[in-house]
């Protein structure tokens, strides 16, 4: 029964990643024709001008989704045990782009977000907390230390998926009719998209389902 359990959260949780996962596709499609007034560019008009947040804004929308695939399936167990050439090619794409592509362009982002200084303050963590995390992990996989890998792994991807807690959050609000004012409203998603996710990853390190996880890989 505890088994069967597990596997239905684990397969539910695998479900609503990917559902999301095609969701921030279908958002990203409006922008692969790089106009002007289009989606979240409504809101940042002042600094439409500056080459280095919209070239960073563009590689962010375009290689999220990627991320997020990429790093779903590094706990997938099947492929852990029977395809590791894969596990390790995704891994591969997952700290590339992370290190290199999107967690930079993250960056970039956290330094011009809507809201002023504090709600700037939490994405700046976020994504040096992103970029730190993965880099961990890819230090610790390197020295075959195995299930500090794993956890540190857990810790970025657990931030990784802000991208989609953000948004859940936001059509919580829209749904409840919340009465906040919008800046107000952007100030908490900036800090709740991400620090529930690694009080919660935190938890199931420290969980018999982690020890489990890892003693049978």
């Amino acid at each position: 029964m505890e088994s069967f359990f597990k596997k239905s959260i684990s397969f539910g949780a695998f479900l609503v990643i990917i559902y999301a996962s095609y969701l921030l596709v279908l958002l990203s499609l409006p922008y692969i024709y790089f106009e002007k007034h289009v989606g979240f560019l409504e809101t940042k008009q002042l600094i439409y001008h500056n080459k280095i947040w919209l070239t960073s804004f563009y590689i962010h929308v375009f290689t999220s989704p990627i991320v997020i695939i990429s790093g779903l399936f590094q706990f997938n167990k099947r492929i852990l045990k029977k395809k590791p050439k894969i596990h390790r090619l995704l891994g591969k794409i997952y700290i590339f782009t992370v290190l290199f592509v999107t967690g930079p362009a993250a960056f970039v982002m956290s330094l011009y977000a809507n809201g002023g200084r504090v709600t700037q303050t939490s994405f700046v963590i976020l994504s040096t907390l992103w970029i730190l995390f993965t880099f961990l992990a890819y230090q610790k996989i390197r020295n075959k230390e195995i299930k500090p890998h794993v956890r540190w792994m857990i810790r970025s991807y657990a931030l990784t998926l802000s991208a989609v807690t953000l948004r859940f959050y936001a059509y919580l609000l829209d749904v409840f009719n919340v009465d906040i004012p919008p800046r107000e409203a952007y100030l908490i998603l900036a800090y709740i998209s991400w620090i529930p996710n690694l009080i919660v990853a935190e938890i199931y390190i420290r969980s018999r389902w982690f020890f489990d996880f890892i003693g049978r890989n």
